[in-house]
């Protein structure tokens, strides 16, 4: 691209330039054209009137002189002067017809620019005298008038070119080379390089929008990404192991290395069981992805979801040996229920999985401190989560290092934090290590 810039503002910028002196020659031209257009119209206007003018002076002239004597002795050098300082000629003629007299070469002149007037003598015609014109005359003033506007014409195009082609240099600058860094950009993404990005952001207003936009918008494809090989890498992990021993027993079996006893049977079992959790966990992820697309808001309590979502755990809390308290106000939020059920319950079986024993897990609800906003809360007194950890609680599969020893595929919070996104809302995580977690949902109230 370097080898294509012109006077530093590239092949974008050089158009520009181009089309700023275009637009200011064709300005100029548009401006001669009106301009000649107009002044042409009032200078034939104000020939045929100087002609008209000077023809009635002739004939007043003329018929002063034939008061005097008539036009047998006649003297009409007075007129003949007249016309001749207008480089022009005159001839009189009497009411018969027949010349009076005539200015020297009246006949050299042409004809066609003529103007014959009446001589009124006390109200009476008693001649009339008709006056040519030069036709150098308004030619010479069209022609010596049309070279003095043209050569200002091309003056002023000249500087007009000038000035555009300075401003175009300052105005094309910030917004092509913004622009050819975004292309150079794409282009590399576009061949393979998909950590390009456009350094040191310039331009003015949207130009710098538009890249800070793409950069963002490649960082968000990069970490999709990313996000996506992860998940890949997860999912062959996380089925690995289990296949693996599946795999290890029946050839075992088979080759009668073990017998197929019970206990093996049963070993087997839990490992398709663990398989069957783990597919079952991706396909309510992918469920809770499709849902936050497809939601049904409408307004309800929030309080009566929490509180049936926690029906639904009272056996798996009371076999656990944890005890589940509630504190529900009602606040009403627009929600699809049934998916606010599930979270809720995602985020009880979260908090009883990692509260022991004896332990307590608190369900509130009701408005949040923020105006205009309804929240569900959970508050367990289980093992918590180091402070570098909660960052990535709701990345899909992530476990912590205390949980190694739980079961769960670490992707309870994933489809929380995918749900809540949908319903328009928010998810925080508090937590401390060996003082439990509080997990706030966070939607919009409605009055309706």
């Amino acid at each position: 691209m370097g080898r294509r810039r012109i006077a530093g503002v590239g092949r974008l910028g050089a158009r520009l330039s181009l089309a700023f002196i275009a637009v200011a020659l064709a300005a100029i031209a548009v401006n001669a054209a009106i301009s000649a257009e107009i002044l042409g119209a009032d200078i034939n206007t104000l020939v045929r009137e100087q002609e008209h003018g000077l023809a009635s002076a002739v004939a007043l002239t003329s018929g002063a002189a034939f008061r005097q004597t008539g036009w047998a002795d006649v003297d009409l050098r007075s007129a003949y002067a007249l016309a001749g300082h207008a480089d022009a000629a005159v001839q009189v003629r009497d009411t018969a017809g027949r010349v009076v007299g005539s200015s020297p070469h009246f006949a050299s002149f042409p004809p066609e620019r003529a103007r014959t007037m009446p001589v009124v003598v006390r109200g009476q015609r008693v001649g009339q005298v008709t006056t040519r014109f030069s036709s150098k005359t308004a030619a010479e003033m069209m022609r010596e008038f049309e070279a003095r506007k043209w050569r200002s014409r091309l003056i002023a195009a000249g500087v007009a070119a000038l000035i555009a082609f300075v401003v175009a240099l300052v105005v094309a600058r910030p917004i092509a080379r913004p622009l050819e860094l975004m292309l150079a950009a794409v282009r590399a993404r576009g061949a393979g390089r998909r950590f390009v990005r456009v350094e040191n952001v310039g331009g003015i207003g949207v130009i710098r929008e538009l890249l800070e936009s793409y950069n963002q918008t490649t960082l968000a494809l990069d970490e999709r990404d990313r996000l996506q090989r992860n998940l890949v890498a997860d999912v062959a992990h996380e089925l690995r192991t289990p296949v693996a021993v599946l795999q290890a027993s029946h050839e075992a079996m088979i080759d009668g290395v073990t017998d197929s006893t019970p206990e093996n049977l049963e070993s087997l079992r839990e490992e398709v069981l663990r398989l069957a959790r783990m597919v079952d966990d991706l396909q309510r992820l992918a469920a809770a992805e499709s849902a936050a697309l497809q939601l049904r808001l409408d307004p309800h309590d929030l309080s009566a979801v929490a509180a049936e979502a926690a029906a639904t755990m009272r056996d798996p809390f009371a076999a656990a040996g944890v005890f589940l308290e509630q504190r529900l106000t009602k606040v009403r939020v627009r929600c699809d229920s049934t998916r606010m059920r599930e979270v809720v319950c995602n985020l009880l079986t979260n908090a009883l999985k990692f509260t022991s024993p004896g332990g307590r897990v608190l369900l509130e609800s009701g408005p949040a401190d923020v105006s205009g906003v309804g929240m569900v809360r959970v508050t367990d007194t289980g093992i918590g989560i180091p402070a570098d950890e909660l960052p990535h609680v709701s990345e899909r599969f992530y476990r912590g290092r205390d949980a190694s020893d739980i079961s769960g595929s670490g992707i309870g919070l994933a489809i929380v934090d995918e749900l809540v996104r949908g319903h328009h809302g928010g998810v925080s995580v508090a937590s401390r290590p060996g003082s439990g977690t509080q997990v706030t949902v966070e939607l919009p109230r409605t009055d309706e």
